[in-house]
């Protein structure tokens, strides 16, 4: 059997700490709906920003902390040539075969976690008004509701997140399409937001709603302060 990360029981509860400490905001939205676009922008605001998805993608890179478990678990041939994880080849097992996505979750997920307390409690202690954890299945996972002060959803009708998907990731009809099968549906996520981020529009009309949004979480802070 191959060996996978260990993931330490007191992870989540160290993460849990910051609750109260710092305002907490998560933002979730499907594929393509510009959940980039608005944490670069929080960002700029001064936000601090933890994104699960650049994390996933950092870990998986060339010499990233689970190509070795990768290798290990599904052979070398779902490496590329440069060693990172091969997603195209990743993608199109772990739709054909529920126990390779359970694999892969089990080698991708404790690494993930482990980044994300990492660098959330390192921007706590930099003096971040508020962080930002970009999580794409974060209704999927169900794990963060108790521990986030406010869910934002990026929000966009099914047709535009295929047609910008299809344009950045070069991917086809059909492969979009199963990636949203695996994806909480648009209802779903919109039952959980406390705010709705429309993303059908310009940037103008975005950017009046994450400034409004930030402005909101700046809030949760002045509450805290005044309270505590």
């Amino acid at each position: 059997m191959a060996s996978t990360p260990h993931q330490n029981p007191t992870d989540q509860s160290d993460l849990t700490a910051l609750k109260g400490r710092i305002p907490l905001l998560g933002l979730t939205g499907g594929i393509g709906s510009g959940k980039t676009a608005v944490s670069d922008l929080l960002g700029q605001l001064g936000a601090g920003v933890i994104d699960t998805d650049l994390i996933a993608h950092q870990i998986t890179a060339p010499g990233g902390t689970a190509i070795p478990f990768i290798r290990e678990q599904f052979g070398a041939e779902f490496l590329d040539p440069s060693g990172a994880l091969d997603r195209g080849k990743m993608r199109s097992l772990v739709f054909e075969q529920p126990e390779a996505r359970r694999a892969l979750e089990l080698i991708t997920h404790p690494l993930i976690r482990q980044e994300t307390i990492r660098q959330g409690l390192e921007l706590s202690k930099a003096g971040k008004p508020y962080l930002v954890f970009v999580i794409p299945l974060l209704v999927e996972s169900g794990n963060w509701h108790g521990l986030l002060n406010h869910i934002a959803v990026v929000d966009c009708p099914e047709k535009t997140q295929i047609k910008r998907v299809m344009e950045r990731n070069k991917l086809t009809l059909e492969e979009v399409e199963k990636i949203l099968k695996a994806q909480a549906s648009r209802d779903e996520r919109l039952s959980q937001a406390d705010s709705i981020l429309h993303n059908a529009g310009g940037f103008a009309e975005l950017n009046s709603q994450i400034q409004d949004l930030h402005q909101k979480m700046m809030g949760f802070k002045t509450d805290q302060s005044t309270s505590s």
